[in-house]
């Protein structure tokens, strides 16, 4: 990192902590200057920083850390398709996806997605039989996406009943089997790769079950979703039924690619157009807003204040509707396997530290849960409220109004707190936090929330000087579990070796 940076950074944790409620007292206009839109055209999503510890003062600072770390360069390198992912010389090209980058690769991602909506027409015309079910087997990225959108828009299942499995443990593909006709099922294996073994061994179990509930042809029911589609095709996959996708495109930025096939599938294929349209909408915000108004740059700014000066070593997510209550779940992988790293883009220590520890629930559940902790703990933890105006049921409209105004008080008392001689019933106040209120939850909606996550990680991690877009920290558990799996136990610690002769293996 650069000297004018680190003197940057030196002067970021110098800065002088001001409680949010003083904040608010000295500056009339900080509301206007913390709080902003996003026009998604019949729809909008409010994003209030309001309530965190930035003032003009530190938001230049941050100005100057993203001019000393190029951040509009690497940007707009990102957006053109520029190699940026460097330790894999190669792009990063998940907006091309959703129209936004290079012409070539938007033109290549274009004619997929032509080729994927002819394949869900085919289906809803019956091409496959009476489908009605789809088993979308993947992991990481090629599940995470997939299960958090079908989960949030789908829920009514009036098109086709989505199970998405992931974990290699034998109960999960259980489970989600129980409850589909296997006459009427189609499986789609996710894997980028197509080597992932959790997912092949699931996929070939899967087969297996249709070949044994007396399907015939198990083959003729499986759609490829992968980057490697020669190898979906020596797998013995049909040369029209393999989806592919770039290999530009990341595991966790992959659901606007064939991975959010489910997606598709489950809401239409206009539906699955306008969420990628609600992701290209937050890619012109990114690209073009000033730094003090562009959203995933401000919600950048609050995470590095809060996890290099304040040192705080988590971020809580809580979604104040059922709706995304899998959200968290999704950012773990993003932000956590972007930025969850040692060293700098040129191999050098990394000497502050890195993506924060994220993890949350659902409101109001998580109220008589983890909210002690947040209001009344020793830890400082910025939290961060995710809700939606409008309703998506039909019972009385107490229920949503009795949620949001539970979303909005949790803002206000982790700021205010509340003074009392007792100190068992004492709260400190001054706690931060950001909230984002979408106006309603749809497809595109949803899209331009997902794309302001995914720009805000690149943000972040722009602004540390590591590259976002590798993840070899996964590959020494995988090398470790083939070992065991080929006996080499004695390779081993003592532990390790008695654990595995414990366990019989």
């Amino acid at each position: 990192m650069s000297t004018e940076a680190d003197a940057i950074w030196q002067a970021i944790e110098d800065y002088p902590a001001r409680p949010l409620a003083k904040l608010f007292a000295d500056d009339d206009a900080r509301l206007e200057m913390l709080s902003h839109r996003l026009d998604l055209g019949d729809t909008d999503i409010l994003f209030d920083f309001s309530k965190t510890h930035l003032d003009a003062g530190l938001l230049g600072l941050f100005h100057d850390l993203a001019k000393a770390m190029h951040l509009a360069g690497m940007r707009d390198q990102l957006l053109a398709g520029a190699k940026i992912n460097i330790s894999e010389d190669r792009a990063a090209e998940h907006p091309a996806e959703r129209g936004t980058g290079a012409a070539d690769a938007v033109r290549q991602a274009d004619a997929l997605h032509m080729r994927m909506a002819a394949l869900v027409s085919a289906i809803d015309e019956g091409v496959f039989g009476d489908i009605k079910h789809v088993l979308h087997i993947g992991i990481g990225g090629s599940a995470l996406g997939p299960k958090l959108i079908v989960d949030a828009l789908a829920r009514d299942g009036d098109r086709y009943d989505i199970a998405v499995v992931s974990n290699v443990d034998g109960a999960a593909l259980s489970e989600a089997v129980s409850r589909f006709d296997p006459s009427r099922t189609l499986v789609a294996i996710a894997s980028k790769t197509f080597t992932t073994t959790e997912t092949l061994l699931n996929a070939n179990s899967a087969i297996e079950w249709l070949r044994a509930s007396g399907v015939e042809d198990p083959y003729g029911r499986l759609v490829a979703l992968t980057a490697a589609p020669e190898k979906a095709a020596e797998w013995g996959i049909d040369e029209t039924r393999i989806l592919p996708f770039s290999d530009t495109v990341g595991g966790r930025y992959s659901v606007w690619s064939s991975i959010g096939f489910p997606v598709a599938m489950a809401l239409g294929n206009e539906a699955f157009a306008a969420f990628r349209a609600g992701a290209a909408a937050m890619d012109a915000h990114f690209a073009s807003a000033p730094l003090e108004r562009n959203l995933p740059v401000l919600a950048a700014f609050v995470d590095l204040y809060y996890a290099q000066a304040r040192r705080c070593q988590t971020r809580a997510v809580f979604a104040y509707d059922e709706r995304l209550r899998l959200l968290p779940d999704f950012l773990q992988q993003l932000e956590m396997e972007s930025n969850g790293k040692r060293v700098l883009r040129d191999g050098s220590a990394l000497t502050r530290p890195s993506s924060p520890i994220v993890w949350g629930g659902v409101g109001t559940d998580a109220q008589h849960a983890v909210f002690q902790l947040l209001h009344q703990g020793t830890h400082l933890t910025p939290v961060e409220f995710i809700a939606a105006r409008l309703p998506d049921h039909e019972f009385d409209a107490e229920h949503h109004q009795i949620l949001l105004t539970n979303c909005f008080a949790q803002g206000s008392a982790l700021m205010t707190g509340k003074a009392s001689d007792d100190p068992q019933r004492s709260y400190p106040g001054d706690r931060p936090s950001t909230t984002i209120l979408l106006d309603t939850i749809d497809p595109k909606s949803l899209g331009a929330l997902v794309a302001f996550y995914e720009h805000r990680t690149f943000a972040n991690a722009m602004l540390l000087g590591i590259n976002p877009f590798d993840q070899f920290g996964v590959e020494l558990g995988k090398e470790i579990a083939k070992s065991i799996g080929e006996r080499q136990s004695g390779d081993f610690d003592p532990s390790t070796r008695a654990l595995i002769e414990a366990a019989g293996l």
